[in-house]
């Protein structure tokens, strides 16, 4: 039997075509790899969350972190998380309490509004379960920043919260924010007049 020589042009089509049949079944084998994946995740047994394995003092310093976070980007929802409904405000200002999420949510949505580029950093933070583990309390020291009103401003202060754990969440029931006042240096004294160096 003799065999013809296939010209060289075909040879190329169909090599070609091989190549991108090749790629196409890689693609469709990667393709249902991954959906198989996504599959077997989605029927997999859910992780116990996190959270009930931290013990509660982490779980509270977490939630600090996170409440401060939503409240620096003016995340309202995140906030909210955190917040009891029946919660009490007592801010670093000469004003009375704030009662309730809705009051405390009006106040902090109207301070919010005056500023930009915030940033509120904590430090020292002191977390204290009540015995009985449903209470606790937590002390921090802040520092803010932001351009409030278009002016450049900063700010240092003390903040207690009291949490409850309510359906195994620790929420905030009290904010006590305190101001520190920056000291200013005292104006000079006047001199008295013998002290007062005799004019040439």
């Amino acid at each position: 039997m003799k065999f013809r020589k296939v010209p060289s042009s075909i040879r190329i089509a169909a090599s070609r075509v091989l190549l991108f049949s090749f790629f196409l079944l890689l693609s469709l084998t990667v393709a249902s790899t991954a959906a198989a994946q996504k599959k077997k995740k989605k029927n997999d047994t859910p992780n116990p969350p996190t959270a009930s394995i931290l013990p509660d003092e982490q779980r509270i310093d977490n939630a600090i972190g996170e409440m401060l976070g939503a409240w620096q980007l003016g995340d309202v929802e995140k906030l909210h998380s955190h917040y009891a409904d029946d919660v009490d405000v007592v801010n670093g200002m000469w004003a009375p309490p704030v009662v309730g999420w809705p009051s405390y949510l009006t106040s902090y949505q109207s301070q919010r509004a005056r500023a930009q580029q915030v940033r509120l950093d904590r430090s020292n933070t002191l977390i204290r379960l009540a015995p009985g583990g449903n209470t606790a309390w937590a002390s921090y020291q802040w520092e803010f920043t932001a351009v409030v009103d278009g002016v450049p401003s900063s700010a240092f202060g003390h903040t207690t919260l009291i949490f409850e754990k309510r359906n195994d969440n620790w929420l905030i029931v009290h904010n006590h924010t305190s101001l520190v006042q920056a000291s200013q240096a005292a104006a000079p004294a006047t001199p008295s007049p013998a002290a007062t160096p005799p004019k040439p």
